[in-house]
This record gives C-alpha cells, structure tokens and sequence, in this order.
C-alpha cells in the first residue's frame, strides 16, 4: 500500500477527528523508537502530546501523574506489553481512555484486550485508510463515551453467541449499541427513543449485568458474542 499523506481520504479523516480532540490530551508509547517519533510528530497529536515512552515503566508512572485523556500504545514495548500497560495504566489513572494498536490479529489478544477493559483495538493493517480505516472511528466513538472494536476485531475474538440473563429485548437492543460504541444521543437515534430513556436503559443494564460502567456492560456484551 502506497501512502498518500496529503490524499484526500486523509485529509476528510483528519478533518473529522480533529474536532474530537480539543482539550484532550495524548501519552503515546512503543517499542520502536522510530515509530515513536512518527506518532508523536503526528501533526494532531503532537500539540496535545504530554510525552512519549518506550517502556510500560515510563508510561505508567507518566498517567500516574498527569492523567492523560488517552493512552496511544503498540503491543510490543522495549520492556513490557502493551495489554498489561493497560491493565496497569486503568489501575492508577481510570479515565484514561486506552487505544490499543497490535498487528497481532488473534483470538488471544482481543480476548486479553478485553479483559483489560481496553477502550480500544485498532490493527495495524487498518493504518492509513482514512475513515475506511480504525483510527479515527476509534477516536471518535471512544470521545462520546463508547468503545472500539470493529468487526474485525470482535469476529478475531471468536466468541459465540450465548444468552444474557434478566435482559429484556430493549435492554437487548441497547446493549447491542453499546458494543457498537454508541453513544447515548446515537443509540436513541438508532432506536427511536429519548435520551432519557436511553439512559435509563443503560443504567438497567449495567444493574442487571453487574458491570461497574458502561465500558464493562459492552466488554461483557462482546464476550457474550454480540
């Protein structure tokens, strides 16, 4: 695949996520230090960047201390992985919002992903693509509130179908949205309903799931094959 950096699939991507991070800022960490410098050079990236690690040490201690709006982190690290930086991450700073990139595309790794409440799963082969591609969805559903794991992502997790229990099939349907990354305004939009009701249905169904939030309502939702 060729790189086309001014095409102007590109250019609708970025003019679409730009609007999602005002006042957000970013903590980006990889192993490969040239692929560190690139995203950190990342012209809407770089004016929010706090900073930028190779190490899960470096980037746990840094969201630790300044609570970044996201976590940009690539599977591999100098020292330690990507997922349990996450997991780690979630422990001391729990409104950072973590988008994980992996060209690991396999059924253990989504399903570590997920039990990291990760926000996120972007591969890597959808880099590049513009709004065809993960990353600027990713951003987009995760700032309203939802996650991110796109067909690909959930189909390579393999999970089948099984029943959720004490759900009525509205709860059902919301739920379902809430996979999707919706937020409440896109889940009432997509049903026909208020706000209000949408968010009453969301309460019910993190109640009844036992979930703590809704991130967790729609990791259980996927694992229930979703």
């Amino acid at each position: 695949m060729r790189y086309h950096w001014n095409s102007p699939v590109l250019t609708t991507a970025a003019e679409e996520g730009l609007p999602l991070l005002t006042a957000k800022t970013f903590v980006v960490a990889t192993g490969h230090q040239l692929l560190l410098g690139a995203m950190c050079q990342t012209w809407f990236i770089k004016p929010a960047l706090i900073a930028g690690f190779t190490t899960e040490r470096e980037t746990v201690d840094c969201c630790e201390a300044e609570k970044p709006s996201f976590l940009l982190v690539v599977d591999d690290l100098e020292q330690g992985y990507g997922i349990n930086t996450i997991k780690k991450v979630k422990d001391v700073s729990p409104d950072t919002k973590c988008i994980l990139f992996t060209d690991r595309e396999t059924i253990s790794v989504v399903r570590d992903a997920l039990t990291a409440t990760t926000d996120g799963v972007v591969f890597i082969s959808s880099i590049g693509m513009g709004m065809e591609g993960d990353f600027v969805p990713a951003l987009k559903a995760i700032s309203e509130g939802g996650i991110y794991y796109p067909p690909a992502v959930r189909e390579k997790a393999g999970f089948e179908l099984r029943p959720l229990p004490d759900l009525s099939a509205r709860e059902l349907d919301v739920l379902k949205e809430l996979c999707n990354g919706k937020s409440n305004k896109a889940i009432a939009e997509t049903l026909f309903l208020s706000v209000d009701t949408i968010k009453c249905h969301v309460s019910n169904v993190i109640a009844k799931l036992g979930a703590e939030d809704r991130l967790s309502a729609a990791v259980m939702g996927i694992r229930a094959g979703l």
